[in-house]
């Protein structure tokens, strides 16, 4: 689907609805409202959107003046019956009939911006000016003049009409390709292109949903994320958006899935960046490549950044084995998070960018960028209501047999991760496979039938799981997380 589509559905609606040809105008215009729709949800820019969505609300205007002359019309073909013979010989009184017909010849371009091309607002103009093209002619044989010129009026208009929805479908079409390009001027093209190809990531399909518990976290990510674009003339000056997010806790409990929840429903420019992205063996191009990163991610504004594993790139600065190199690359996105030439708190809330970080060794960041991401919450291992999601979210797809207790299994799984619960559920779901083909040959596995081999999973499956897989955070880890949270977290 692309905007010539678009333009072309939208010129032949009006000009079947022109020529009385309302049945057909009518199917291009549910077309182009479905096509209108689906295109807003691909526009990143705010101000386009509230331009197309205006287009929607006329094509669909259009549309239903066209269902109004239709029902008219039919209204007239079944109130008119055949009139009775007069009793003056001259005169011959009969129905008027409106055929309609499809447009024989081609047709100029109408851009669909344009306001001025589209129909008349008076509901019955199309269906008086279709029946005076297509009903018999009087007794002369002719038109009347005022109908000619005013024929010739409107052609004249529609002419102007045309050639002004040129220039601005012209116009359109150079701002759709300033937004979705990024003018890499003054920058290595190879760069522009590495970042725009490995780094701007597609939709990932993490809703919200599938995360559980860390309702504290959605809730913070969302007032960070969604609500400065919901309510831009809110989030000003003192009430401006997050600018840094840090996430901390133990491994597996739901960082990264955060981030791609993020990337998924907020609908910003996501970017996943890594130690390795932004590393080159070239002197100075590290320090390029961050800077490039951010003209980028302002470019495709709203737009969020996630590093992952932050500590990688981001150490305490002035340790004896701090590399050059590395210390340049800090400096660097230090300046570019909160520099001169970044944000300020006048910016519309619109155009964020914001930093979304994670790391499992906060205390090992450097202070410096501790400042900068202003809310530093923790994520946890998972409360007992959340271990009981996890089980739930984890064994939707899986046949379990009715001795099967949640609750108690949850129980038993305290301190372990969510990566741990998705490893204990994983386990358990190959139990029954297991004790199936325990004994068999290669060639008799094969033989089985997806009947045979479908069996649900039982209580007795789970208590094996966990005796085989062991939870992976220590007591004196969770310490240490509680310990610097309590220090330096801003929830």
């Amino acid at each position: 689907m692309s905007l010539r589509e678009i333009s072309e559905n939208v010129k032949l609606a009006r000009e079947y609805a022109l020529l009385g040809n309302y049945s057909s105008a009518s199917v291009f215009y549910h077309g182009l409202l479905e096509q209108i729709k689906k295109y807003v949800y691909t526009v990143r820019d705010s101000g386009f959107q509230q331009r197309w969505q205006q287009l929607w609300q006329e094509i669909s205007d259009e549309n239903r003046q066209v269902q109004d002359i239709m029902s008219t019309l039919e209204n007239f073909q079944l109130d008119t019956a055949p009139a009775k013979p007069s009793n003056h010989d001259d005169f011959d009184i009969r129905p008027v009939h409106v055929e309609q017909r499809h447009s024989p010849c081609p047709v100029r371009r109408v851009s669909n911006v344009n306001k001025d091309s589209k129909p008349s607002n008076n509901r019955l103009s199309v269906a008086v000016r279709a029946q005076q093209r297509h009903s018999p002619r009087g007794a002369n044989g002719d038109r009347s003049k005022a109908s000619k010129g005013k024929e010739k009026k409107e052609a004249k208009e529609a002419k102007e009409a045309a050639g002004k929805a040129k220039d601005d479908k012209n116009k359109a079409d150079v701002q759709e390709k300033e937004v979705k390009k990024f003018d890499g001027t003054g920058y290595d093209k190879d760069l522009v292109e590495a970042l725009e190809r490995d780094i701007i990531s597609q939709n990932p399909n993490v809703k919200w949903d599938n995360i559980a518990d860390l309702e504290d976290a959605k809730k913070l990510l969302k007032e960070a994320v969604v609500l400065p674009m919901w309510m831009p003339a809110f989030f000003k000056g003192i009430r401006r958006p997050w600018k840094g997010v840090l996430m901390v806790g133990p491994p597996g409990t739901g960082k990264t899935l955060l981030a791609k929840a993020v990337a998924t429903e907020c609908r910003t420019t996501f970017f996943n960046v890594s130690s390795s992205t932004l590393t080159s063996k070239y002197r100075g191009e590290s320090e390029k490549l961050v800077r490039l990163l951010f003209e980028m991610a302002r470019f495709y504004a709203p737009t969020t950044i996630f590093i992952d594993e932050i500590d990688s790139m981001c150490s305490r600065r002035g340790t004896s084995e701090e590399h050059e190199a590395s210390r340049r690359v800090k400096a660097e996105l230090l300046v570019q998070m909160d520099g001169v030439g970044g944000a300020s708190e006048n910016d519309d809330p619109s155009k964020m960018v914001m930093v979304l970080a994670a790391t499992n060794f906060p205390w090992d960041i450097d202070e410096a960028l501790r400042r900068r991401l202003e809310k530093r919450i923790y994520i946890p291992l998972p409360s007992t209501k959340g271990r009981v999601e996890l089980l739930r979210i984890n064994l939707k797809e899986l046949e379990l047999a009715t001795d099967v207790d949640l609750d108690k299994i949850a129980e038993q799984l305290e301190g372990y991760s969510g990566a741990d619960i998705t490893n204990v559920c994983r386990d358990a779901s190959l139990m029954a496979m297991r004790r199936r083909i325990e004994g068999l040959t290669p060639e008799e596995i094969r033989n089985i039938s997806r009947d045979e081999m479908h069996m649900p999973t039982t209580m007795e499956d789970f208590e094996s799981a966990l005796k085989k897989v062991s939870k992976s955070v220590s007591a004196a880890d969770l310490e240490k997380y509680e310990k610097w949270i309590e220090e330096f977290g801003s929830c």
